[in-house]
């Protein structure tokens, strides 16, 4: 069973979601154990603080090291996994997120999430603790629990067992380096609407054929980005050089 925790001063917050939808179902099978620890409770000192105002002076505060590092060390003590933990640090300065690091870490078997507030972090978590710095946009948020929450969504949701379908998470967008295709389903015809012919069809092949094409049009359409690094065949090639010729674009 993969474990993750995740320290931040709002428990509230992840366990609202991890008792929810997929997340919630996932805990129940047993196929992970959700934890939301409050780091404040290794803050040390009767006031229970856990940030300090920052050496060589400017505003805002700034996460102590030492409550980190006891949450971490107590998380370790009592989890029993044999396997070292990645130690995620959500922050704005770390990797931008995507598809292929979900994959990577949806293969351990232990993650830590460190969730923080305030202006930023001691250096020391960052050099000494943490495995991993993540972030998922550049934009700035109040804290680390959104962000965190986000990426054990789309971890937890590759887990076997975890999806009704197992096709689900292959398919996805951004797992097989393209856009998803369009979905339909009943009724055939709305508002005057129509479910493309060839899905009605019953030809699995071209069906298939079909979500392929439209997987590369919706791409080049909107992420063209992402076709650089797509695993693209001879066949997709092809279709996309006639994709591109049909929008007048001859590059």
């Amino acid at each position: 069973m993969m474990r993750i925790d995740v320290l931040t001063l709002f428990p509230e917050m992840c366990e609202g979601v991890f008792g929810t939808s997929i997340l919630g179902k996932a805990r129940e099978k047993g196929i992970v154990s959700l934890n939301a620890v409050n780091f404040r409770d290794f803050s040390g000192n009767k006031h229970n603080s856990v940030d300090d105002t920052p050496y060589g002076g400017g505003g805002g505060m700034v996460l102590k090291p030492d409550p980190i590092f006891a949450a971490v060390e107590h998380v370790l003590a009592i989890s029993g996994n044999q396997a070292k933990p990645r130690i995620i640090l959500m922050c704005p300065q770390g990797q931008t997120y995507n598809q292929q690091i979900a994959e990577e870490l949806a293969q351990e078997e232990h993650l830590i999430f460190i969730c923080g507030h305030y202006e930023g972090y001691d250096e020391r978590i960052r050099e000494y603790l943490v495995t991993d710095e993540l972030s998922i946009g550049d934009y700035v948020l109040t804290g680390g629990e959104l962000p965190a929450l986000t990426v054990i969504d789309s971890v937890v949701r590759l887990q076997p067992g975890t999806l009704g379908n197992e096709t689900s998470a292959v398919t996805d967008s951004f797992s097989t380096g393209l856009l998803e295709y369009p979905h339909y389903t009943r009724p055939a015809e709305f508002r005057g609407w129509k479910v493309p012919e060839i899905l009605l069809s019953g030809h699995h092949a071209n069906i298939e054929v079909w979500r392929r094409e439209q997987s590369l049009q919706r791409t080049l359409e909107r992420r063209p980005d992402l076709l650089e690094a797509a695993e693209l065949t001879v066949k997709d090639r092809a279709a996309l050089k006639r994709l591109k010729e049909q929008s007048g674009d001859k590059m």
